[in-house]
């Protein structure tokens, strides 16, 4: 499998990681990106031994996008440093059934992960297992009872844009696991990783990295750029 690559050099590997392969290594025992970069750099660079190749973060296993990963340990720790004090400015393009009443808004949930049937649900603030989830949206554009959504994350919950935006009432286009009464068998879920805003850890200059959508349904009904 062959992963775009949009920027490389000795500290960071910014990709555009391809829907439906798992971050990393997993039970379905399927190829995982994480070790296929891995192999990839090990070839590229003839490097003997174990390659380093930080995680920073994840992204769901069937959401595509842009991915950083950080190519010595010191770069993970001050990206992963980063994303603690929520410097890491990430944001994601969602189709959604319906229209949100709010043109603007900010959700804030507290989640529970159970980790036996990997599902995420909405628990009370009270329920010592919750974890804060907070996000703030867009609405872009509606047409055809679609809306195209631009969220900005502020926590990293697993499952979180996908659980929060459903339980507003208004599920991801595609999400099989969230949406599953709006939602056909087979259909690819609308969420995407779409920019990337850090500082480069080593150098300190500021990083921008855009990543589109692919051009397919419900992606085509708008011109993102």
């Amino acid at each position: 499998m062959k992963v775009p690559i949009i920027y490389e050099d000795n500290h960071l590997l910014i990709i555009e990681k391809p829907i439906n392969v798992p971050v990393q290594e997993d039970s379905s025992g399927d190829p995982d990106l994480l070790s296929i970069l891995k192999d990839d750099i090990k070839v590229r660079y003839q490097k003997p031994g174990n390659v380093y190749l930080g995680l920073v973060h994840r992204l769901d296993r069937p959401v595509g996008g842009v991915m950083v990963f950080a190519k010595t340990s010191k770069a993970a720790s001050r990206l992963s440093d980063m994303l603690r004090r929520n410097v890491i400015e990430r944001k994601y393009l969602a189709v959604v059934h319906g229209k949100p009443d709010k043109d603007k808004g900010q959700l804030v949930h507290y989640l529970y992960k159970d980790k036996q049937k990997n599902k995420v649900s909405v628990v009370s603030r009270e329920n010592a297992n919750g974890k804060k989830a907070v996000l703030n949206y867009e609405v872009l554009d509606s047409k055809n009872g679609l809306s195209l959504l631009s969220v900005y994350l502020q926590t990293g919950r697993p499952h979180q844009i996908r659980v929060q935006l459903s339980t507003i009432g208004h599920p991801i286009y595609g999400d099989q696991k969230y949406g599953e009464h709006l939602t056909k068998p087979g259909k690819q879920i609308a969420l995407w990783s779409y920019s990337l805003e850090l500082e480069h850890p080593v150098r300190k200059e500021p990083m921008h990295t855009i990543c589109l959508p692919p051009k397919y349904e419900p992606w085509d009904m708008w011109d993102i750029k």
